[in-house]
């Protein structure tokens, strides 16, 4: 696919442009509406191919917690067994929790993990439906009391029967962003991974307790503008990390709800990278 119209995607889906103004320019690039038509549902992400991991054999819950600013929903898969797990926490895309995070939670489940995914959305009534909705609402949450919301999930978790107390987050996009971000605020984290998620301010580096584990698309130039600095800081401070760049992949390659970016081979690659990152630093 032309790239320019992945490009226009993801300027769709982070800027955000308005659907009217996407819906024009992706009719310019491909020549004629019907053309755009045609292209649209291969570039746009389409929940119902996210039933990829089935629940038997797991134990699953919807559950909420205390956030500041009212109760925080959140998905919960774990093993069977009733057991203690290192906890890992699944933190979604800029479209809230919807099918295709709580499919990678119930992976996470899968590999032996009690995973948990909150909603940012909780404090604005949750996950629209609509795709746009949800893309504006984030527009509408506080940075500080949404970071906080996020850490109070590990509050929870020490309260849980099922949790060793051994913490590790993974992040996609926005919630790459926010496992950065976790990893310069919660202390008690031992392992933090983001996949093409934005970095944390190079004077905040020190802070960070965690191994980090970093995944970016190699054609994914806004995000990858922050590597170099990241990566000098977390140098300069003596961190544990590791850091993969995926050749010839788009941002949210390992989306497999949509179509045009997803990439098979960098995604089961990574995700194998995240578990084995996960057993040796949550062991």
């Amino acid at each position: 696919m032309d790239q320019r119209i992945i490009n226009l995607y993801d300027e769709y889906t982070h800027a955000p442009l308005t659907r009217n103004e996407f819906l024009r320019r992706l009719v310019w690039l491909t020549g004629s509406t019907a053309a755009a038509m045609a292209v649209l549902p291969l570039i746009e992400v389409n929940q119902a191919h996210a039933a990829i991991t089935p629940a038997e054999g797991l134990f699953t819950e919807r559950i909420t917690y205390p956030g500041i600013n009212g109760d925080m929903q959140a998905y919960v898969a774990r093993p069977e067994a009733d057991k203690k797990y290192a906890a890992v926490v699944v933190i979604h895309e800029n479209r809230g929790l919807n099918a295709h995070i709580e499919d990678v939670t119930r992976r996470a489940a899968r590999a032996g993990y009690l995973a948990i995914a909150p909603n940012a959305l909780s404090p604005l009534g949750g996950t629209p439906e609509n795709e746009d909705e949800a893309r504006a609402k984030f527009q509408q949450l506080n940075a500080a009391g949404n970071l906080q919301n996020f850490v109070k999930v590990f509050d929870y978790l020490n309260t849980r029967r099922d949790c060793n107390g051994k913490y590790g987050c993974v992040g996609f996009c926005w919630g790459g962003a926010m496992s950065n971000n976790l990893a310069v605020n919660v202390p008690s984290l031992k392992a933090a991974v983001a996949f093409y998620g934005r970095q944390p301010a190079a004077e905040d580096v020190p802070q960070i307790k965690a191994a980090i584990q970093l995944h970016y698309a190699q054609l994914d130039e806004g995000v990858n503008k922050g590597i170099a600095a990241y990566e000098e800081a977390l140098k300069k401070a003596g961190k544990v990390y590791e850091l993969y760049m995926y050749e010839g992949v788009n941002h949210a390659f390992h989306n497999d709800t949509a179509p045009a970016r997803y990439n098979a081979n960098a995604a089961k690659l990574a995700w194998q990278r995240t578990i084995d990152f996960f057993k040796k630093h949550l062991a």
